[in-house]
């Protein structure tokens, strides 16, 4: 599904015009990185949690060259799901046919 598709989707079963949920959308989207770029954990109760995770140092290894790299410490997104939402999704897809099931 791509944002277009749910953009119709909420527009469809709220009502509300397609160009409405399309800027409430882009600014929940910004809001999130604007907050995770400051530091600030997202969390959405029932959906999940839109938190900063510290990678450690690490030494990588640049193929091309065949000479070893140093990775300094960083910071990524990261999403962790709420576990009511994972118990959802659990008991949606169990019960799915298996020729529909992702592998």
């Amino acid at each position: 599904m791509r944002k277009a598709d749910l953009v119709a989707i909420i527009s469809e079963k709220t009502g509300v015009p397609k160009v409405d949920v399309l800027v409430t959308l882009e600014m929940f989207f910004k809001e999130v990185k604007s907050s995770l770029s400051t530091g600030e954990n997202v969390y959405v109760r029932g959906f999940g949690s839109f938190v900063i995770k510290k990678r450690a140092k690490k030494i990588g290894r640049h193929i091309k060259k065949n000479e070893a790299i140093e990775i300094p410490e960083h910071y990524i997104p990261s999403f962790k799901p709420a576990k009511i939402f994972v118990e959802q999704v659990k008991q949606n897809v169990n019960s799915l046919p298996d020729e529909e099931k992702i592998d």
